[in-house]
């Protein structure tokens, strides 16, 4: 397992960038620039990455690539698939997007996202991107949301034998599955499931927790690790059962303080299994 963030922290150059997650203990990073940078800058990045053997685990895209308008969808998808080549080049575990949303907010929850033809909208969209950007040393993946699909491992092999694309693989976000009681109030068995089902296609994690609020009705809200109830050990655990160098990432804080004390609570909470990884 190697732990990561999702922030680049701040830093001026490629070269402080590394060294300041190094410090902060990854082994792991979410790649800082996009396509759309300039290539000498690219492989600085690129570069200091592996001077420092931090593994490129995500080239993130965060685009609606199913967006209502035609013309911000082909934009969309075309970044899509810069994205997904610059994963290629840089031999990253993966290029990651959510599936996308058929409203106005790019990841917003609408009926509209579970009919019949939205699905077969993502599907091929994924092929589409996949086909186009005829990559070798990566994968296109889907981060799993509690309100589009793949919302659970079930639906996310079904969406890969529907894509049937050897490039195509999973993005593991335990926490955006919970989206049920039997789910929080279960969740080793949830974990093991997930492992049983997509162990051998999981090509990144992020990891946060979950808390179950007191009002009613059902109410999970998503929090930073150690503020909720999630089993992280447990879920690292079976991730680096998996691959020993499995991306871990934390994610969705709001500043570099904030990082940096969660990643430390982060490390606390795997124990013996971050020493192990040294």
């Amino acid at each position: 397992m190697r732990l990561g963030t999702s922030s680049p922290l701040k830093h001026e150059t490629a070269e402080e960038w590394a060294k300041n997650q190094v410090k902060l203990g990854c082994r792991a990073v979410v790649f800082p620039l996009s396509a759309d940078d300039p290539e000498e800058k690219i492989r600085e990045y690129e570069d200091a990455a592996k001077a420092h053997d931090l593994l490129i685990a995500e080239v993130g895209i965060w685009r609606n690539a199913l967006d209502m308008d035609p013309e911000t969808r082909k934009k969309n998808r075309e970044y899509c698939i810069a994205q997904l080549k610059l994963a290629d080049r840089l031999g990253a575990r993966c290029a990651v997007n959510v599936a996308g949303a058929f409203g106005a907010r790019w990841d917003g929850h609408y009926r509209e996202n579970f009919t019949k033809e939205a699905r077969l909208e993502t599907v091929k969209m994924v092929q589409e991107i996949i086909d186009r950007a005829e990559v070798k040393n990566t994968y296109f993946t889907l981060e799993p949301m509690p309100w589009m699909i793949p919302t659970g491992p079930e639906d996310y092999v079904r969406l890969i034998e529907e894509v049937n694309r050897d490039r195509f693989a999973v993005h593991m976000d335990i926490i955006n599955m919970v989206n049920s009681q039997e789910r929080y109030f279960q969740p080793e068995a949830f974990v093991d499931r997930c492992v049983e089902l997509l162990g051998n296609r999981i090509r990144s994690c992020h990891i946060k927790d979950v808390h179950l609020k007191e009002e009613y009705t059902l109410q999970l809200q998503e929090c930073a690790p150690g503020q909720g109830e999630f089993p992280l050990r447990y879920y690292a655990e079976k991730m680096h059962a998996l691959d020993p160098d499995m991306p871990v990432i934390l994610e969705h804080l709001n500043t570099d303080r904030e990082y940096i004390y969660f990643m430390n609570n982060l490390k606390k909470i795997m124990g013996g299994l971050y020493q192990a990884e040294k």
